[in-house]
């Protein structure tokens, strides 16, 4: 079986087989080396405890070594060697071709490239979980990496792990149905602070939207809808937005018709690997310093950093290009223009709040 052919269910059967097979065996040679210490010093009575371990040993791995209990004249001994030799190297060769099975199918890489993902996985917090491995899933994620954020993958269709790892490199893939609440418990649904299900089917989407919500009331849900009709039923099950690919092309596409260039600024920026430029937002929290504080005094409007283009207040009225005299009160978004390292800057110096921060840039 390859490796993106095993879900996750069978990642742990092949552990299990595994700890099987290697501990059967292993208890089975010590049974033969057992009985045959015991034979020798039964058949060769003046034989020690040692000379009857070295003789089982050298019977079993047949190196060729000379008897050192004689058996010339002890035909019970000699049928008794034997019988050992061919019932032990039974179970040698038992144990032999069950590792080299293993390592040559690759299921070994597998059960241990499945353990560190579950250990990297149980290692991260506030992270997004995208659910599927089409198209959808795969550009979420690309984008997410891109804005340095913790992503971990489920992938519902196994086969395509392979170029999803090709694509997105070693990012954290949980294998199984994401509709499974074993699956997204798995992802460590519990500590994320979103997801999105993407999946091809509304009907899983929802199902996805309904166990992560159930699994985690805090958690930020993004549903894909493909029948703009299941909007309200997968809100209503506890999705917080819902995306329909063909209502987000069509307005792509009358854009592109009436204002060209301002697409092509926002496609230039989502595509400019160097700059990496991303419009985000922070939350301003009640004990955050910059409460009471204006925004000049809040050094927002420095002139270096993410830029920052609009707030929004709790009874969300918006303040585009606000004054720098404003003042800035808990509970309100800032949303800035900036690379994610510009972004995060003032999310620490508000000491503010976003949904997954971004991680530091590795050095």
């Amino acid at each position: 079986m390859a490796q993106d052919d095993l879900t996750s269910p069978q990642w742990e059967d092949d552990l299990r087989r595994l700890r099987f097979r290697m501990a059967a065996a292993a208890l089975f040679l010590a049974a033969v080396t057992l009985v045959g210490v015991m034979g020798y010093r039964l058949l060769a009575p003046g034989s020690t405890w040692v000379n009857a371990f070295y003789m089982t040993a050298i019977t079993l791995t047949t190196v060729g070594f000379g008897e050192i209990i004689d058996l010339s004249n002890n035909p019970a001994g000699r049928m008794f060697t034997a019988v050992l030799i061919l019932v032990g190297m039974g179970g040698v060769l038992y144990f032999v071709s069950t590792a080299t099975a293993f390592v040559l199918e690759g299921q070994l890489g597998h059960v241990f490239w499945r353990r560190r993902m579950e250990k990297t996985i149980s290692r991260m917090t506030d992270h997004l979980i995208v659910c599927g491995s089409g198209p959808t899933a795969r550009y979420i994620a690309t984008e997410l990496l891109a804005v340095r954020r913790e992503v971990v993958l489920i992938a519902d269709d196994p086969d395509q792990v392979a170029q999803i790892r090709m694509e997105l490199g070693q990012i954290p893939v949980a294998l199984g149905d994401p509709a499974s609440d074993d699956t997204l418990t798995s992802a460590g649904v519990e500590r994320a602070a979103g997801i999105a299900a993407c999946t091809e089917n509304d009907k899983e989407n929802l199902v996805i939207t309904l166990s992560a919500r159930q699994l985690n009331p805090r958690i930020r849900i993004v549903s894909r809808v493909s029948d703009i009709g299941t909007e309200a039923k997968v809100r209503k099950v506890g999705a917080d937005a819902v995306v329909s690919p063909d209502f987000i092309g069509a307005l792509r596409l009358a854009s592109e018709l009436i204002r060209p260039t301002v697409v092509t600024f926002l496609d230039k920026m989502l595509r400019d690997r160097e700059t990496n430029l991303r419009i985000d937002e922070v939350t301003v929290p009640a004990g955050s310093p910059a409460v009471g504080r204006t925004i000049e005094a809040a050094g927002i409007h420095a002139g270096e950093g993410a830029l920052l283009m609009a707030v929004r207040r709790r009874n969300d009225e918006w303040i585009y290009n606000p004054p720098r005299t404003l003042e800035i009160s808990a509970g309100l978004v800032l949303v800035l223009l900036g690379s994610p390292g510009d972004v995060r800057a003032v999310c620490d110096a508000l000491e503010g709040t976003m949904i997954s921060r971004p991680v530091p840039a590795a050095v």
